[in-house]
């Protein structure tokens, strides 16, 4: 439901690409505002899917959503910093799935946008509303765990490489995995901890899909916050086709007076909910309640763009976090191991 006041508002998605957008359509949708219609240049199962699913028109242009007073975006990763200029040309909130930007030129695209102050810009990263992150968030800021020491997080994937667009394994179009998947990654161990990334070293490492060159499937990342945190980041695109989830993701958190493991997909046999396990202070083990968040990411992402307020995923947040993840894409060392076997 709307705010008390707050009138509906025309809404369209620019850009299709990737089901994540449906998150966005969804909560616009349940808040009462109106979807106008899509435009995607290359449009695919995705765009059919969805305009089939909403009842919508899927425009050849971007020119129909001009008359949109909010923007959704999920397209090819490099170009959603096309998307995001023509919505501040025309002072049309944007929310972006992840990423944002893949490359150094992009985020300092992005920089100007959000510098000149045209548009509001969000983005998807829906990590931070899940009930058992913001129940993890609530322990460590209420030190149930005491200093924190350091925090892993582990994001394996499902592949299903004949369901993916060719753009995806086009590393200049994708961004990649590190790219891709750890900037909900940089974005959380900074608003889990409330300290700022430092440093990071990286890998990525090659074992499949020779046909497509600039595709690698394994990356890890080690990086230091403020304060002497370290983090552990590892990311995969191996989950096996019959397992129970798209990818079995864990956060774990060590700090002076206790530790957290959060199972993200829950565990096969015990619960398919996120599963937040701690054990500190006097108790052993224990199974903590999840929280739901106060309001949704596209509400809170409203109120920044039509309050002026803060509200959730700053503008800030969004720079800091494209731009370390774009730093360990630029620093990670490389092995391609299908080129050493086949020497």
């Amino acid at each position: 439901m709307r705010a008390a006041g707050e009138r509906a508002r025309r809404f369209g998605v620019y850009g299709c690409q990737h089901g994540h957008i449906g998150i966005f359509i969804d909560e616009m949708l349940a808040l009462g505002h109106q979807f106008i219609g899509i435009h995607d240049k290359e449009p695919g199962a995705v765009a059919d899917a969805m305009r089939e699913k909403y009842g919508v028109p899927l425009f050849d242009t971007p020119d129909p959503l001009a008359a949109a007073e909010v923007i959704g975006c999920a397209g090819v990763n490099a170009e959603k910093i096309d998307a995001i200029e023509w919505c501040a040309e025309r002072g049309i909130p944007v929310m972006v799935d992840k990423p944002a930007v893949t490359t150094r030129e992009g985020l300092n695209r992005l920089e100007r946008i959000l510098e000149e102050g045209k548009t509001t810009v969000g983005m998807l990263l829906t990590e931070r509303y899940r009930p058992s992150v913001y129940a993890l968030k609530r322990s460590i800021e209420q030190g149930v765990f005491g200093d924190i020491v350091s925090i892993g997080m582990r994001k394996p994937h499902r592949l299903s490489p004949e369901r993916r667009p060719a753009w995806f394994f086009d590393k200049e179009r994708c961004g990649g995995i590190i790219v891709d998947l750890f900037i909900h990654d940089f974005d959380l161990l900074r608003w889990l901890t409330g300290r700022e990334v430092v440093g990071v070293r990286s890998r990525m490492i090659k074992r499949i899909l020779p046909e497509h060159p600039g595709f690698w499937d394994v990356a890890v990342a080690e990086a230091e916050l403020d304060q002497g945190v370290i983090a552990q980041l590892y990311a995969d695109w191996h989950t096996p086709a019959s397992s129970w989830t798209w990818g079995d993701g864990r956060i774990f958190v060590v700090g002076t007076e206790g530790t957290a493991e959060l199972r993200l997909e829950g565990e096969p046999g015990v619960s398919t909910e996120d599963l937040l396990i701690t054990v500190a202070g006097t108790h052993g083990y224990r199974r903590e309640t999840n929280v739901p968040p106060p309001s949704g990411i596209v509400a809170d992402f409203l109120t920044a763009a039509f309050e002026g307020t803060d509200a959730g995923i700053t503008h800030r947040d969004i720079l800091i976090a494209s731009e370390w993840t774009i730093v360990a894409d630029e620093r990670a060392e490389k092995s391609d191991y299908i080129c050493t076997r086949n020497a």
